[in-house]
C-alpha cells in the first residue's frame, strides 16, 4: 500500500524543497519535523553516482542549535563528554551529546564560530528542550534557539571542483572539520569540509531561507559538466562507511562506549559533563556489547524497518540495525549491536530478517 503523508505546518518544508522536488525526489523520511529525501532515481542508482560525481543534498533537517552568551563554553561542555579545552574557533567537532546516565541523546557536529557562540548541527531528536532545561537548571547566562541556518551538501569525489566554480579556489583549502566564510551574491555563509559520506565533500551553513534556492540553482548550472545531481544520504554508502544513524542504530538506551564512540569521549578531563560519572564507570568497566560491522551472507536482504535478532543458535546475542546490499562488495552489508560474548571477528550467527534466517558474520572493520 502506498499512503501519503499529509502536509500542515508541523511538517516543515525547507529552502531547497522547490529545488528537490523539480530534481523528481522518490522518496522522503521525517526527520526534525521536516522532510529528508531518501530517494531520486533508485538506491542503488544514487549509490554509484555518489561515488563517481558529485551530488547536491539537501540536509536542512540537520538543524542548528545556537548558544551565545557568557556561559555558552560552560555549557557545550555539560553537554557533551568530549573535552573541548582545545576547541578553537573555525574548527568542526563530532560531539556525543548525553544525559545523567550516559545515554546518548544525539550525535551532533558541534561548529565553534567563537569563543561565546555555537552551533549544533543535530541528528533527528528535539535537543533544543534538553538543552534549554540544562542551561535553566544550572542558571547560566546563555541565549538558545534555532536560528534561520539551513544545510546543503555537496558530496562526491567531483566536490572540490563544483564549490571552487561558485565559491572560489580557496574553498580547496578547507581541511577535515574546519570551515570558513564565503561570499555568495553579497551574503556569506559557514562552509565546512565535512558530510555525512565517505566520498569527500562540504556542507554550507546556508544563512536565511532565501537565500536557499539561489545557491541550489547556481550549483546546479555549475556543475552540469560534471555530471551533479541531486542526492541525499545514501543508506548502502553510509552502512559500507559505518556511518551510524541516530534513532536506527543508536539511541538513549546506549552509551557513546557501546556505540564505538569510546574516542571521543574524554571522560577524566570532560569537567562538568551532567552524564561523567555514569560514563567514568563505563570506561573502567568497558562496554557489554557494541556496534560492529556485520557481512550477511545470501538472498540480498529486504529493507530493516525493525531491528533482526542476531542469534547464536537459540541465544539472543544482538541485533541488526541497518543492512542492505553492496553492490560493490557484492554481500549484504550491515550494522549490529552485539553482545561481547560473541563480537570478536569472523564469529559466525544467524539474523533472523523478515524473509527467513541467514547466516551472517561479524567483521573487523566496515568497508570503507
Amino acid at each position: 500500500m502506498n499512503a501519503l503523508i499529509s502536509p500542515s505546518r508541523r511538517l516543515r518544508r525547507t529552502p531547497f524543497s522547490d529545488g528537490v522536488e523539480a530534481a523528481g525526489v522518490k522518496a522522503y523520511t521525517v526527520y526534525n519535523r521536516m522532510l529528508l529525501p531518501t530517494v531520486f532515481r533508485s538506491v542503488e542508482e544514487d549509490y554509484h553516482h555518489l561515488k563517481s560525481a558529485v551530488q547536491v543534498w539537501d540536509v536542512s533537517v540537520e538543524r542548528q542549535v545556537e548558544l551565545r552568551g557568557p556561559d555558552t563554553a560552560r555549557l557545550m561542555q555539560m553537554l557533551t563528554p568530549r573535552d573541548l579545552r582545545g576547541m578553537m574557533p573555525g574548527q568542526c567537532y563530532y560531539v556525543p551529546i548525553v544525559d545523567e546516565t550516559g545515554g546518548m541523546l544525539n550525535d551532533p557536529v558541534a561548529v565553534k564560530l567563537a569563543e561565546d557562540r555555537f552551533w549544533i548541527s543535530i541528528a533527528d531528536t528535539d535537543l533544543l528542550l534538553w538543552v534549554k532545561g540544562v542551561a535553566q537548571g544550572h542558571r547560566l547566562d546563555v541565549l538558545i534557539d534555532e536560528p534561520d541556518v539551513s544545510p546543503l551538501a555537496v558530496q562526491g569525489p567531483k566536490s572540490d571542483e563544483l564549490m571552487a566554480r561558485v565559491f572560489g579556489d580557496s574553498v580547496k583549502d578547507l581541511r577535515f572539520f574546519r570551515f570558513g566564510w564565503f561570499e555568495f551574491q553579497g551574503r556569506s555563509h559557514v562552509i565546512a569540509r565535512s558530510g555525512y559520506s565517505k566520498q569527500g565533500g562540504f556542507e554550507i551553513y546556508v544563512e536565511g531561507h532565501d537565500a536557499g534556492m539561489p545557491i541550489w540553482n547556481a550549483l546546479m548550472e555549475a556543475g552540469k559538466d560534471l555530471d551533479v545531481y541531486a542526492g541525499c544520504p545514501n543508506l548502502i554508502e553510509r552502512i559500507e562507511g559505518g556511518l551510524l544513524s541516530y534513532g536506527n542504530d543508536m539511541n538513549m538506551e546506549n552509551t557513546p562506549h557501546e556505540c564505538g564512540l569510546g574516542r571521543f569521549c574524554n571522560t577524566e578531563t570532560a569537567i562538568g559533563c551532567v552524564g561523567r560519572d555514569a560514563l567514568l564507570r563505563v570506561a573502567r568497566d568497558g562496554p557489554v556489547r557494541q556496534i560492529r560491522a556485520i557481512e550477511i551472507h545470501g538472498d540480498r536482504v529486504p529493507g530493516c524497518d525493525r531491528l533482526w535478532p542476531l542469534m547464536n543458535g537459540d541465544a539472543h546475542v544482538g541485533h541488526v540495525s541497518s543492512a542492505a546490499w553492496s553492490p560493490d562488495y557484492e554481500t549484504n552489508v550491515a550494522i549490529g549491536m552485539v553482545r561481547m560474548t560473541h563480537w570478536e571477528p569472523g564469529t559466525e550467527l544467524d539474523v533472523v530478517t523478515r524473509d527467513g534466517v541467514q547466516a551472517a558474520t561479524v567483521k573487523e572493520v566496515f568497508w570503507t
